[in-house]
């Protein structure tokens, strides 16, 4: 596993691990044991960075994170999030400066920790100013509690403004040939301000796996159901991106999944994803797509081919929509 540098100097690995699903977001929690196992068995991969946050399950996932990478926390990058009122997505944000330290307090225990790497805003608060998020974190930095600054699906005026407080190291952010919505603002801007970037769901959702159809039922719990790309016409209809995706794994001997990073890998030298699974043998395929390399005229076809697909459906419900690219 090669790595790569985020901003200045945050160096990790090219592939990260997305911690989220393993106990929020896509149905029930897995178990604890098996969960420890998949997260450890990342960084015997080469992964040595993880991502959480408090919205996930309230610290749930953090403590899960933190018992996982014990034995080898000096070794890895974990990042984590700050930004919604209790730590509850579905209340709505907050990131007042008393707020933040206390996320960084609880995010210290939590993950048996001194310091967070990388403390990211998970959204954008309209009711404090920018310049008091970044100024809090600037200070928490100093005090030797975080050593890097994050935002998340922030837009270009935010991202200034906080850039030019203190120096923003990466932004993550959907992408991939299922949201392609950051190249037209977002990755010019970060190529300006040396910012890193860090797209979730860089295998949209887990609908270019090939492993989703129309026909495919989702827990009860999980997102995609409130997901208006993912309804059962939508899916239908963009089927045609998941035939070329697979097309293009054949011709690769690789999987669909391998080559949809590949493809994100191949994009930018400063974009690390970091795709979440629950499964170990999806963990490995996953990490295979580091020996997958797409050459220059595979690019430029699959570039064209995109360009010819209309992806039908809203990534994000208008609730959830509203709070993204502030």
């Amino acid at each position: 596993m090669k790595t790569r540098t985020l901003g200045q100097n945050l160096e990790v690995s090219e592939l990260g691990l997305g911690c989220m699903g393993l106990t929020f977001g896509y149905g029930p929690a897995t178990d604890e044991k098996d969960a420890i196992d998949l997260i450890q068995k990342a960084y015997d991969l080469g992964i040595t960075f993880f991502d959480t946050a408090e919205a996930y399950s309230q610290g749930g996932n953090e403590t899960l994170l933190g018992k996982a990478v014990k034995p080898f926390r000096d070794d890895i990058v974990i990042a984590t999030k700050f930004g919604f009122l209790d730590g509850d997505a579905s209340k709505g944000v907050d990131s007042r400066p008393e707020r933040i330290r206390t996320v960084v307090e609880n995010s210290l225990k939590y993950l048996q920790t001194d310091v967070i790497d990388l403390l990211y805003q998970h959204r954008v608060d309209p009711n404090v100013p920018m310049e008091d998020v970044a100024g809090t974190v600037k200070d928490l930095i100093a005090e030797g509690k975080v050593k890097h600054f994050g935002m998340s699906e922030a837009g270009v005026e935010s991202i200034r403004k906080a850039h030019a407080v203190l120096p923003v190291t990466a932004l993550q952010s959907e992408y991939s040939m299922f949201w392609r919505e950051p190249e037209n603002e977002i990755l010019p801007l970060l190529e300006e301000l040396n910012i890193g970037f860090v797209p979730f769901s860089p295998l949209g959702k887990g609908f270019l796996t090939g492993a989703i159809t129309d026909k495919t039922k989702f827990d009860d719990k999980d997102f995609r159901n409130i997901v208006p790309r993912f309804s059962e016409e939508n899916r239908k209809a963009n089927q045609e991106l998941v035939d070329l995706v697979k097309a293009v794994a054949i011709e690769n001997n690789a999987t669909s999944a391998q080559v949809a990073l590949s493809w994100l890998l191949a994009q930018k030298s400063y974009i690390a994803p970091i795709p979440g699974t629950t499964k170990i043998h999806r963990l490995e395929e996953n990490v295979g797509a580091v020996n997958v390399h797409l050459n220059e005229e595979e690019l430029n076809r699959i570039d064209l081919a995109l360009k010819q697909i209309q992806i039908v459906g809203e990534r994000y419900p208008a609730s959830l929509q509203a709070r993204v690219g502030k």
